[in-house]
């Protein structure tokens, strides 16, 4: 078989670098220098008659024609590390190591306390490291940077082929007032939902939210008396004022404060929330993290 002088080490080189677009990055993760990995890069460069990646402000930005060779240069080392490589058996009961996960509130609090149940039966030496994250794209930068294992939050807004992604928890919206308040027994129809004041959770600060985009385009508007960052701390606010708020279900359903509430169905339609289990591709072979994430998505599918 004639391969044409082409080095297994260059593939290995551009996976990496497709993978971490850092040469620096991607020469810690193959094992040579600095120089080394630049001088790689000159021969992919050669080799497939393309620039292969381009500097920018955010890192290297790989061409058209490398990311059409990306997914099949991976498969193949993929396949070549697990016909070559025996690696030792992953044992969950015996292993020990802490695993860093990057968290936004929603999981943090609807989904951390039954992983941390399951571990405690099943892996009781694994310890969580929990990073808080509220912007989708900062989940990627600290996979990029190394600093978190994996995320789970809402997908990246430019999904690409070094992050990987797999949806495991769904909710709805279900706007809520307080189960005294007279509306509570009329019902929530379009004019009752419009003369409330109402509260939005907006981490970023912003006074416009979904719930006022589908609003807008039926010609709508309603009033906002309240704006605070956290999601988590609106079923207590409503429960003890006149103001009404649209919260995902398990939001209200596992607060405190939820047998003071009357849930109903938002007058305006609005999605269905997904939130996905996010890794770097540098890590999807990995025993260990193959496990959690494993893991994870059972445990997410059981709630």
């Amino acid at each position: 078989m004639d391969f044409h002088g082409i080095d297994l080490n260059l593939l290995a080189a551009f996976d990496a670098l497709m993978s971490e677009r850092n040469v620096t990055r991607a020469a810690t993760q193959v094992g040579v220098s600095q120089p080394a990995m630049s001088a790689a890069l000159s021969r992919l460069r050669k080799l497939f008659g393309d620039p292969l990646f381009l500097r920018s402000a955010a890192g290297l930005l790989p061409t058209p024609r490398a990311r059409e060779l990306a997914e099949s240069i991976s498969q193949a080392l993929r396949q070549l590390e697990a016909t070559l490589i025996s690696k030792p058996d992953f044992v969950p009961g015996e292993a020990k190591l802490t695993v860093n996960l990057g968290l936004s509130d929603y999981p943090a609090f609807v989904l951390l306390p039954a992983l941390l149940e399951a571990l405690a039966e099943q892996a009781p030496h694994i310890s969580i490291n929990v990073h808080a994250f509220s912007d989708r794209d900062q989940a990627v930068a600290l996979l990029d940077a190394g600093a978190i294992d994996a995320a789970i939050g809402m997908p990246p807004t430019h999904p690409d082929g070094r992050i990987l992604t797999l949806p495991v928890l769904r909710d709805e919206f279900v706007t809520i007032i307080a189960s005294r308040h007279p509306a509570a027994r009329g019902g929530m129809n379009m004019k009752t939902f419009l003369s409330l004041p109402h509260a939005l959770a907006s981490p970023e600060g912003q006074r416009h939210g979904l719930v006022d985009q589908m609003l807008a385009q039926q010609g709508y508007k309603r009033t906002l008396a309240l704006t605070l960052p956290h999601m988590f701390a609106l079923p207590g606010v409503v429960a003890r004022t006149n103001m009404t708020a649209t919260v995902m279900k398990r939001v209200a359903l596992t607060s405190p404060a939820g047998r003071m509430l009357a849930l109903f169905p938002p007058p305006v339609a609005l999605p269905e929330i997904v939130f996905h289990l996010i890794w770097h591709r540098r890590s999807d072979g990995n025993p260990a993290q193959q496990w959690l994430r494993t893991l994870i998505e059972s445990v997410a599918s059981g709630l």
